[in-house]
């Protein structure tokens, strides 16, 4: 496996590395995703088919804009993206081929893959709710509860920059409109107990050190502190309550990575080959047990870390209208002053 890695030195026209040239052997693969624990997913693909991965890795942005530079002449195969947004934006650039495969749309289900074959879903995570046991004796069961004036001064989330945090307002626009998300967007940002700041886990690490008695974070940064030692998070969590939201209505809103061939994609069997195996059973238990997602196949068994979380039902909202509903969300979220 050959691994390059973009730097945000570089701009998009800008030769970010260099990709082996073409060969019915190789795959060349762009992803979003920058877990180590990926490796041996690659690796064992490799194994089994004896085609090379040549990885470039970088933020979506980037690699779309690097895509859209190199043209008919992109060396891409695979894009792998986290949200749905990003492969959204992928698809609406044209940067993706459609895919026909019966074993893609037999093994995940139509609202986590586009209903045109663009991109499917290889992974996914819920967006959760998790609060301080011992400072939130009523914590919020809903995502229109985090707007209640009740939990004022108590919630921490990161950015609206953030793509999770467009998808979640983006689905509640798709559930309720963009009146009713635009009133819970200005609710929640008021209940906020600092300004926007850092990833997930420092969402988490701020309901530990007190300074936030409520968190939103994807279910994988929480149950990775349960298997792994995550500085000042693991040993502490025996703090943390958790939350699967909507579980009498719409369900809880799940992010998902997605994976696409690339419009240009020089090696396109085996760009295939790749995202039907991503879709297999050793591949979808090696995303839950080496990076504590959930499956997107039915069936598949769960890692402790992560079943440990429990049962709960998921929103099945077809998800391009997270992608179709970005650009309001944002907006809605500079409206209300949501940094």
């Amino acid at each position: 496996m050959r691994r390059l890695t973009l730097t945000a030195a570089l701009t998009a026209l800008m030769a970010m590395g260099s990709v082996p040239a073409f060969a019915d052997g190789e795959l060349n693969l762009y992803s979003s995703r920058h877990y180590d624990t990926d490796e041996r997913l690659y690796s064992d693909f490799e194994e089994a088919t004896g085609i090379t991965i040549n990885r470039v890795e970088a933020k979506a942005g980037a690699l779309l804009a690097r895509m859209q530079a190199e043209g008919r002449n992109s060396p891409a195969d695979v894009l792998i993206t986290v949200d749905v947004g990003n492969a959204w934006r992928a698809e609406q650039a044209g940067l993706l081929q459609s895919v026909s495969s019966e074993t893609l749309d037999r093994r995940i289900q139509p609202h986590l893959r586009d209903a045109a074959g663009k991109w499917y879903g290889i992974s996914q995570r819920a967006r959760m709710i998790f609060f301080n046991k011992a400072g939130v004796t009523d914590p919020p069961r809903t995502y229109a509860d985090l707007a209640d004036p009740k939990y004022k001064g108590m919630i921490c989330a990161r950015s609206s920059g953030n793509i999770y945090m467009q998808s979640l307002l983006a689905s509640i626009i798709a559930h309720h409109g963009p009146e009713k998300a635009q009133e819970w967007a200005a609710g929640f940002y008021a209940n906020f107990a600092r300004k926007p700041q850092g990833g997930d886990t420092d969402q988490l690490r701020g309901i530990v050190s007190g300074e936030c008695m409520i968190a939103v974070a994807n279910s994988y940064y929480f149950s990775r502190s349960l298997r792994k030692d995550i500085k000042s998070l693991s040993g502490e969590t025996d703090k943390i309550g958790w939350v699967f939201p909507n579980q009498s209505t719409s369900g809880t809103h799940m992010n998902l990575s997605v994976a696409g061939i690339a419009a240009n994609a020089p090696n396109r069997d085996n760009a295939l080959k790749f995202l039907e195996y991503l879709t297999g059973e050793s591949a979808q238990k090696y995303f839950s047990a080496g990076n504590d997602e959930y499956p997107v196949v039915s069936g598949v068994g769960l890692a402790p870390s992560v079943a440990a979380l429990g049962l709960f039902r998921q929103d099945t909202l077809q998800l391009n209208a997270l992608g179709e509903n970005q650009k309001t969300a944002q907006k809605i979220y500079d409206r209300v002053g949501y940094e």
